[in-house]
């Protein structure tokens, strides 16, 4: 049975940052380290990537049937690959004609906190930022889930980012990007 993400992002500074992990770490259930490569192959409507988690030892490819800032909600399809095929995986779909970004290093840490899994994040092209996320299993589900997520956020005072927000601030992040072979050049 397909599961659904229910997802929101919002962007802040490193004070914002260390006042939630505060919060979190007093009030909310810690999840632990969740550092990650991340490698997002450019594609028009859907969001693919290879990622190595670097924190726990383990990677997969994961496939998002819509892409960031086309909506609240994902239906993934993910499958886990042996960490040493992280470089293979890559391979394989650039050599399938996908362009790709690379972030070295999103330092993530997670937690869960009344429902609501709360993912706060660093990366270079998105800076201090959070994900806030319910998995759903119906549909039927979507406006309960985002219904709760905003009311979360509110209470942390966290301005969730709109998908005008997001399609803008992900098409500049692509429209910009260098690759790192090509930046040594």
């Amino acid at each position: 049975m397909p599961t659904f993400e229910v997802e929101f992002r919002a962007v802040f500074d490193e004070q914002k940052h260390r006042e939630l992990n505060s919060f979190l770490q007093e009030h909310g259930t810690d999840l632990g380290a969740d550092d990650k490569r991340v490698w997002f192959f450019v594609m028009p409507d859907k969001l693919l990537k290879v990622t190595h988690n670097t924190s726990r030892h383990t990677a997969k490819v994961t496939l998002k049937l819509t892409k960031i800032g086309h909506g609240s909600s994902f239906e993934e399809i993910e499958f886990v690959i042996p960490e040493n095929e992280v470089a293979t995986a890559v391979r394989l779909f650039t050599s399938l004609g996908h362009d790709y970004l690379l972030e070295p290093t999103i330092l993530r840490h997670n937690f869960e906190f009344d429902g609501v899994e709360i993912a706060l994040k660093y990366s270079k092209s998105w800076g201090y930022h959070a994900e806030l996320e319910i998995v759903v299993d119906d549909m039927a589900k979507k406006p309960e889930a985002e219904h709760k997520i905003a009311e979360f956020a509110e209470k942390l005072g966290l301005t969730l980012m709109d998908d005008e927000e997001l399609r803008a601030f992900t098409d500049q992040i692509e429209a910009n990007y260098v690759h790192p072979e090509e930046a040594a050049s």
